[in-house]
């Protein structure tokens, strides 16, 4: 009985906050630059004329802005630079994306529900911080 409980304890897997934060760091950098941030930077002229405009800055100049966050903080994310940063861009971006432009839905098929999961992760890496797997932690920055 006791060799059960301990299985499902899952104590034979390691415990790192730090491995735990690069784990975090590099699935959300690297899925938003990937699957959202990538697309939108290659179809960007395409896209710019009708990419919605919740800031009210012209649809342009928002994809603009999505491509930042989505590209460059979601790659500096990934690799730990300015970790706490880009990840309050991020968190600034998805909460627009989810408050504005999903009008907060958590459930059909224009639902935000993706953009609030995000907002979960990049608010705990802007509390924690990127860890010790961080380029900000090397260079004594973070």
């Amino acid at each position: 009985m006791n060799a059960v409980v301990k299985f499902f304890q899952l104590n034979f897997l390691p415990r790192s906050t730090d491995l735990a934060l690069l784990v975090l760091r590099l699935w959300l950098g690297l899925t938003i630059l990937l699957n959202h941030g990538w697309s939108k930077l290659a179809g960007f002229s395409q896209m710019s004329a009708k990419f919605p405009d919740p800031l009210g800055v012209g649809p342009a100049a928002s994809l603009g802005l999505a491509v930042f966050a989505e590209v460059v903080m979601a790659a500096l994310l990934a690799l730990g630079l300015f970790t706490r940063f880009a990840a309050l861009v991020l968190l600034i971006e998805l909460g627009v994306a989810f408050v504005r432009v999903h009008g907060h839905a958590l459930g059909g098929p224009m639902s935000g529900e993706l953009a609030f999961l995000y907002l979960a992760g990049f608010a705990a890496i802007l509390i924690a911080g990127g860890g010790k797997f961080a380029v900000d932690r090397s260079t004594g920055a973070q």
